[in-house]
């Protein structure tokens, strides 16, 4: 029997519920409602038309209402905002933006997917400044449009989470000046403090004026104060303090919300109207390791629920795991992608998880390989089981294929020794025999078995302020380009024949370049007698990386005499 599908909302999730609506079923009449004159548009690839990347904001848009209908036999109304819904009757309530007119629409099934909007606190004086918020086609036009028309050439970015760190680099490629405000001390939270370092650096050499740590306090004309008193002057402000789910349309209804302010989902999807559907970023979601409701704005997951959705109004089989958020960003020259749990998550949500963490360094390619370069990766991982919590991975070689993998791994619950003995594919122009990822799961298994003890990099710089004994186990010119201030150099090479110049009586910590090498030498004076020997996870090349921000931005005392990053 044919049924009536309305679906409000026609980007990633509502788009994808129709189309698989269609799939399963010709006969079901499905009509899908946009109040923006696109439907299906590629909103993540949004900031790349400000740099030129992508020609035309037309490019953005994917399918028109006519591909929708002459395709999929969709009905894709754009312009038409749905304002009310009548859950007794099951009639919605459409304002015509186009003739400005309002009609009816009856429903067997409804799909809400009215996405998410972005934060745009009203800040004193915030009319003296001409801001931007980016949500769809339309507002990323608005603003390429005013820059030029203006010949505007400072930019102001308050945000700096994925849209707001992508619309900087965009912004700089595009050969303006680009100042990126956030008021806590790190951009990125899909990272950790000790790994998006790598990220603050790269900004600052691409010459943001990237401010962390500091608020936005009001507006002059052409000028943004902080709260700590610093003046940017800027010819316009873009808004990416976030975004807040669209519920308003839900809440209107008698639709529960749930404890994150979101849409109350089951797990079919299901709000608390047994013919009423939500998906995407207006719904709040459970995270698969911690069981808590969270919310989630990624698209993969929207179009995975969307699936789901339409999967389960025709009656197929749905299984609802939960998430644990998957997600990747380029800046500049490096490329990040993370997964699962984080120390930042672990923290803000007071988790009672007894963990532990690797963060090493290793080549993304067989080190012969001319575009070889170094990959940054951290892994955290639940002590005593070892099941896999979440990794993050930076460097400029293919970050995403090996966050992917952990994600997978994490999915179907393995543990750091599963990961050690994951097939890879390999070749030296794709990666090491042994991966990145294996490499991992040996590292956080060893440590598990309690065969060596280590130190991260957060630590270093307080060691060394403690007068801890630093032992450099590079080689001699490795030593002399740059080194640990007080690290006394004993090369690996030599570490056999001047066992007796290290001490016995206290903590030693041996670091080399990315702390392969030094992790060697722990396990050999581990073998002489040394229980005391600890390595520096990451090494030199992590600690220059770790500490470079800071240094140029409050003008502190190096703990390097030099800096590596190569």
């Amino acid at each position: 029997m044919s049924r009536k599908i309305l679906i409000v909302g026609g980007v990633a999730g509502g788009a994808s519920a129709a189309a698989r609506l269609r799939r399963l079923s010709e006969e079901d009449q499905i009509i899908m409602f946009e109040r923006g004159p696109h439907v299906s548009f590629s909103n993540c690839s949004i900031p790349y038309f400000l740099s030129g990347m992508i020609d035309s904001a037309e490019d953005l848009v994917l399918m028109n209402p006519g591909k929708f209908l002459k395709q999929y036999n969709i009905e894709a109304r754009v312009n038409q905002e749905v304002i009310g819904i009548d859950r007794k009757n099951k009639l919605i309530s459409v304002q015509n933006k186009t003739t400005n007119t309002m009609y009816t629409e009856s429903y067997d099934k409804l799909i809400l997917s009215p996405g998410a909007k972005p934060i745009m606190p009203r800040f004193e004086g915030i009319e003296k400044v001409q801001t931007f918020g980016i949500r769809n086609v339309e507002d990323i036009s608005r603003l390429k449009n005013y820059i030029i028309e203006n010949k505007a050439t400072k930019i102001t970015v308050i945000g700096g989470g994925f849209i707001g760190v992508e619309v900087v680099e965009n912004l700089v490629l595009g050969g303006y000046e680009v100042t990126l405000i956030e008021a806590i001390n790190q951009i990125l939270r899909t990272f950790d403090e000790d790994m998006v370092q790598i990220f603050h650096k790269e900004l600052l050499e691409h010459g943001v004026k990237l401010i962390l740590g500091d608020k936005v306090n009001h507006f002059e004309s052409h000028q943004v104060i902080l709260e700590s008193g610093h003046v940017i002057d800027t010819d316009l402000v873009v808004m990416a303090i976030g975004v807040a789910p669209e519920t308003g349309l839900a809440e209107s209804a008698g639709i529960a919300l749930g404890v994150t302010k979101a849409i109350k989902v089951d797990e079919d999807y299901l709000t608390n109207d047994t013919d009423i559907y939500a998906v995407g970023d207006a719904i709040e979601v459970m995270h698969a390791l911690t069981g808590a409701v969270t919310k989630l704005s990624l698209a993969g997951p929207a179009q995975k629920q969307a699936r789901a959705v339409a999967d389960h109004i025709n009656g197929n089989q749905t299984q609802y795991k939960g998430v644990i958020g998957s997600s990747a960003i380029k800046v500049f020259d490096y490329n990040g992608a993370s997964t699962g749990l984080n120390e930042n998550l672990i923290q803000s949500l007071g988790l009672k998880l007894s963990y532990d963490k690797v963060l090493f360094i290793l080549g993304d390619k067989v080190g012969l390989m001319p575009d070889s370069n170094p990959m940054f990766f951290k892994l955290l991982f639940e002590v005593p089981t070892g099941r896999v919590l979440g990794a993050q991975a930076i460097g400029k070689g293919t970050v995403d294929k090996r966050i992917d993998v952990v994600a997978t791994a994490i999915k179907f619950g393995a543990t750091v020794n599963d990961l050690k003995e994951l097939e890879l594919c390999y070749a030296p122009t794709f990666g090491t025999a042994k991966d990145i990822v294996n490499y991992a799961g040996y590292i956080a298994s060893n440590l598990l078995d309690g065969d060596f003890k280590q130190v991260s990099l957060d630590q270093v710089r307080l060691l060394l302020e403690q007068g801890e004994t630093f032992i450099d186990v590079r080689e001699k010119g490795e030593y002399d380009y740059g080194h640990l201030k007080g690290a006394t150099n004993i090369p690996l090479s030599e570490l056999r024949k001047r066992v007796e110049e290290i001490p016995k009586d206290r903590p030693v910590y041996l670091h080399c370049r990315t702390g392969q090498r030094s992790y060697n030498a722990v396990l050999a004076l581990q073998n002489f007698g040394y229980p005391n020997v600890i390595n520096v996870t990451g090494g030199f090349l992590g600690t220059s990386f770790y500490e470079y921000y800071h240094d140029q931005t409050l003008n502190r005392d190096p703990i390097l005499t030099n800096y590596n990053f190569y």
